[in-house]
């Protein structure tokens, strides 16, 4: 059969889910004022640091009494720095619907040991929330990064909350609008949504999560790049720019240019709008094709960042070998690069919608 291509070809092929394409216009000419082969604690280091966390809180609306720190390892080591700072006091609820989320359930049930529930759902559905028991600790991510669905909205997490809420958002922060009231501990990288380089993570706390911190110490040992107290106190430092280990001032000024970008564009609502206009397109090819369908079974839950999509014709026989092939074909002809499905994910590919 002949299948001729497209004639409109997109700007920029980099669909990558993480990490993520670089902002428009981006140049490396935009990242000369990094202060390189400079101490990050000296007074320009800690500047830099300070106005990322500044802007950080601006931007994402976080109240004046959350904490922000930059910690090692990407989003996964601030979630890891999270659970095992944090969880042990109470009972926790781990919920997963995709791999990352899987992930943090195997971290607490099998290293960790701790008395835990599992509420897991299937790929393309997530969490019923209104089933979860929040006066345990409830660790869960907002946006599926590999399953392409998100939490909607915070409506089911009370208010009047015994237990702390800890949120993988990384693929949600800067793209969709959290609400800060309803989490107490919220990690992302800014690899993601804003394109930075990747290494580093970023730990919100709210005065309730400090207020565990200090207040019970795990019985477990923690290495050192996961402490974030000193006799009893919380290291104030950490979140104003001193940060656990060495940074890397570079990817330090590339995330503050994506910060005065994100600015630039009207802030928050700008980055949300874009995301949400990037994926509706995806949705609305898929909506007008029979052999093609978004992941994503409730369009509630649909993410607007990392669109997953499946082949649905009939005459597809083995949908792992054709969606590999697809995703295949598209990098040979320069027009989609790295939007396979992820590999624990079910077959097809991964359209990053990004701000």
């Amino acid at each position: 059969m002949a299948i001729q291509a497209p004639a409109a070809r997109p700007a920029n092929p980099r669909f990558s889910s993480g990490p993520c394409t670089k902002i428009p216009g981006f140049s490396l000419d935009m990242l000369s004022d990094a202060p390189l082969g400079r101490s990050h604690r000296a007074a320009i280091g800690k500047a830099k640091l300070k106005e990322a966390i500044e802007a950080t809180r601006e931007i994402l609306g976080i109240p004046a009494d959350y904490r922000i720190g930059i910690v090692p390892a990407s989003d996964t080591g601030a979630v890891e720095m999270a659970m095992w700072s944090l969880l042990g006091e109470r009972k926790a609820t781990m919920c997963a619907w995709e791999s990352f989320g899987a992930g943090w359930v195997t971290d607490v049930v099998k290293q960790l040991k701790i008395d835990a529930e599992t509420k897991t759902a299937e790929y393309g559905d997530i969490v019923d929330f209104t089933q979860v028991d929040f006066n345990t600790d409830v660790v869960f991510t907002w946006n599926g990064t590999t399953s392409g669905v998100r939490v909607p909205n915070g409506d089911a997490i009370p208010a009047d909350r015994e237990g702390l809420t800890i949120c993988d958002a990384t693929s949600a922060a800067f793209a969709m609008d959290l609400p800060w009231d309803k989490l107490d501990v919220t990690t992302f990288s800014w690899q993601k949504v804003l394109g930075g380089e990747g290494g580093h993570g970023v730990l919100v706390l709210s005065p309730r999560a400090v207020a565990r911190l200090e207040s019970y110490s795990p019985a477990w040992p923690l290495p050192k790049i996961f402490r974030m107290t000193k006799g009893g106190k919380l290291i104030e430092g950490i979140f104003v720019g001193e940060t656990i280990n060495t940074p890397s001032m570079l990817c330090v000024e590339d995330y503050l240019v994506s910060l005065k970008w994100a600015k630039s564009i009207g802030g928050l609502k700008g980055l949300v709008d874009r995301a949400t206009a990037n994926a509706k397109t995806v949705w609305d090819f898929c909506d007008a094709r029979d052999w093609i369908a978004n992941l994503a079974n409730d369009p509630a839950t649909a993410s607007t960042t990392s669109v997953c999509v499946k082949f649905t014709d009939t005459r597809i026989k083995d949908g792992a070998a054709f969606a590999k092939a697809v995703a295949k074909r598209l990098e040979k002809e320069g027009v989609g690069l790295d939007l396979g499905a992820y590999r624990d994910a079910p077959a097809g590919l991964r359209i990053w919608c990004g701000s």
